[in-house]
C-alpha cells in the first residue's frame, strides 16, 4: 500500500499537487480548490505535529473500527467524508499558488518524520504505518476530488 513515508508516492502526491490549478473543478464536494488546498494545508500541519485537536467523542468509540476499514486496502477514501469543523474551509482563502507551495512544502517535511505516537482526533493512536498510509489517501483522496 502507498505511504507518504515512501519518496516516491511523496513526490507523486507533490507532482499532482503542482498539477492544480484555478481553475479545477470540484467532482463532489463542497471546496473550491482553493478552499481544499487550504484544508489539506490545515491537515497537514495537524499531522506534522504543529496544530492539535481534542479527540473525538464517537472516535473514542469508532475510530480504531473505522481505521482499520478504511486501511485495509488500496480503495480510495469516500467521498464526502466528514471530518472535524477545525479542518472545514469557507469563505474566501489565499491564492492557490500560495497553498500549493504550502502543501507541497509540508509533505516534502515527511522525509524526517519522527513522530512515533501520533493521535489522530477520530481514530486515535495511530503507527507509524497506518498513519503513513492515511495520509496519502487523505491527500490522493482530494486530489482527485479535482481531478489530480
Amino acid at each position: 500500500m502507498k505511504s507518504i513515508f515512501n519518496q516516491a508516492d511523496r513526490n507523486e502526491i507533490i507532482n499532482r499537487i503542482y498539477s492544480l490549478t484555478a481553475d479545477s473543478q470540484a467532482q463532489w464536494g463542497k471546496m473550491n480548490v482553493q478552499q481544499m488546498a487550504r484544508h489539506c494545508v490545515l491537515c497537514e500541519e495537524l499531522y506534522n505535529g504543529t496544530v492539535h485537536v481534542k479527540r473525538s467523542f464517537l472516535g473514542r468509540f469508532f475510530g480504531k473500527t473505522a481505521l482499520k476499514q478504511m486501511l485495509k486496502d488500496d480503495t480510495p477514501l469516500k467521498q464526502n467524508a466528514p471530518t472535524s469543523k477545525q479542518f472545514v474551509v469557507t469563505g474566501a482563502t489565499a491564492d492557490l499558488q500560495i497553498e500549493q507551495r504550502k502543501w507541497a512544502d509540508l509533505v516534502k517535511e515527511y522525509e524526517h518524520y519522527s513522530n512515533d505516537s501520533f493521535v489522530h482526533w477520530f481514530f486515535g493512536e495511530m503507527s507509524r504505518e497506518q498513519l503513513g498510509q492515511f495520509i496519502y489517501k487523505h491527500n490522493d483522496h482530494h486530489l482527485r476530488q479535482f481531478g489530480a
